[in-house]
């Protein structure tokens, strides 16, 4: 049975959707099956794998609306190895009509547990604000990986988030809903700034950080325009290297937390 795992953060700017995007490269890498969810309405993610996002006839919109079986939404980035539930615009509008209709937070839900056995992860690239998507998103997960710049300001979306959780967990909504880890991304160890915020996150969320650290890096930037992860683009980059080192540190922890 699969994993669902939301890449969440409620600031933007921090490398959400080049997290999800490359994990799911780098968890297929390892011979994973692997479902790269999009449910940003500015569809970065689908595109980011290669699939051109206005020719999207079913996706994430339809499947939530009920206009779609999720099987048959279901595409592959041949750039990626893995299969996408694509979004673009239209999920904007999805949005406001699932405002206005009953269990709209559990219509995600639903339709990967339909499919979770297909997949041993399912990774979901968050809006960057707290919105119907998201919390659709944090009701489906089992667990959320927060990628987390180290600027004042992201403790302050990263603070937000935690909270968000705690309420969806109380609320009853998901309440097995857990942190699996933190990641620093976009990290340049040299600045005093960032080494500062990096030292109150181990304080703070000390047994959550993940030990692999994205650097800043040109190739990783790059590869989006082109429609491909990292490790399609450019195998030698450090960011290469550093989301395979996240992939296998994810797939760690998830292991663990499956055999408790």
């Amino acid at each position: 049975m699969g994993h669902i795992i939301a890449v969440a953060n409620q600031k933007g700017g921090v490398g959400k959707t080049t997290t999800a995007v490359n994990l799911a490269a780098s968890l297929a890498h390892q011979k994973l099956r692997v479902l790269l969810v999009d449910l940003d309405p500015q569809g970065n993610a689908t595109t980011g794998a290669g699939i051109a996002k206005n020719n999207v006839k079913f996706g994430t919109c339809q499947v939530l609306t009920g206009k779609a079986d999720i099987q048959a939404a279901l595409l592959h980035s041949e750039t990626g190895g893995f299969d996408v539930l694509a979004a673009n615009r239209n999920l904007a509008g999805a949005e406001i009509d699932l405002a206005l209709e009953g269990a709209k937070e559990m219509r995600l839900r639903h339709a990967l547990v339909s499919v979770r056995d297909n997949y041993d992860c399912m990774i979901i690239d968050c809006p960057p604000t707290l919105t119907l998507l998201t919390l659709s998103a944090l009701v489906a997960a089992d667990g959320v990986v927060i990628p987390m710049v180290c600027e004042y300001y992201a403790l302050e979306g990263l603070s937000d988030l935690v909270a968000t959780m705690r309420k969806i967990r109380q609320s009853g909504l998901n309440p097995a809903l857990e942190v699996v880890g933190v990641v620093k991304t976009l990290f340049d160890g040299r600045n005093n700034l960032s080494q500062e915020v990096a030292r109150q996150l181990e304080e703070h969320f000390g047994k959550f950080m993940f030990k692999t650290e994205i650097p800043r890096n040109v190739r990783l930037a790059e590869a989006p325009s082109h429609g491909k992860p990292i490790l399609a683009y450019d195998k030698s980059a450090k960011g290469t290297e550093a989301y395979l080192s996240l992939a296998k540190e994810l797939w760690q922890r998830l292991n663990v937390k499956g055999k408790k």
